[in-house]
């Protein structure tokens, strides 16, 4: 039996390094700005998984979320500064899935970069909250499932497929290289 990818008549697979790879991830992480970001040791308590907000990602590739310095995921860092991170932005396309190393820091200027009223839910103290860390998320891989014109074009070129019996679905995946 034939996989999927072989039955695809187009070119579904394209392989991106460099900036080519941040600019993908970019544009996805863009999409829906929360992943789950897993850490590699759990504690006591942890699920090692769990939803955050990305709050930019910067030009080299690096993802950058703000953090409580008490939480599982801080000490968890401590111990292995390992992260996969894993985003869905849309039910059809757009995900992502991202391997690196994390760094914890209290770089206040990055704090006061990255910091809007709404996190006060977390930090309760404001942009003053002495428990805010700043966490850097520097990809060195990962893998994306995308469309290659957006999901009108891949909602029509599925309907053809399935009226024809041909697997025509727009999709596009790869390697990520940073």
């Amino acid at each position: 039996m034939d996989s999927i990818n072989q039955n695809q008549p187009e070119e579904n697979h394209a392989d991106l390094q460099g900036k080519l790879a941040i600019d993908k991830i970019k544009e996805l992480v863009e999409k829906t700005n929360s992943c789950f970001f897993c850490t590699a040791n759990p504690l006591t308590g942890s699920s090692a998984a769990r939803p955050m907000s990305v709050q930019t990602v910067d030009d080299s590739g690096a993802l950058w979320f703000l953090s409580p310095d008490d939480s599982h995921k801080n000490h968890e860092l401590e111990m292995d500064p390992s992260v996969a991170l894993y985003f869905q932005g849309s039910a059809h396309s757009d995900f992502l899935e991202l391997k690196g190393k994390a760094t914890v820091s209290k770089d206040r200027a990055k704090i006061e970069e990255l910091w809007q009223p709404i996190l006060k839910t977390w930090f309760t103290g404001g942009i003053d909250d002495p428990r805010i860390t700043v966490i850097k998320f520097q990809p060195f891989e990962g893998y994306y499932w995308d469309t290659k014109h957006g999901t009108l074009v891949a909602g029509i070129k599925m309907l053809i497929g399935a009226a024809t019996g041909k697997t025509l679905d727009d999709s596009i995946e790869g390697r990520l290289t940073v």
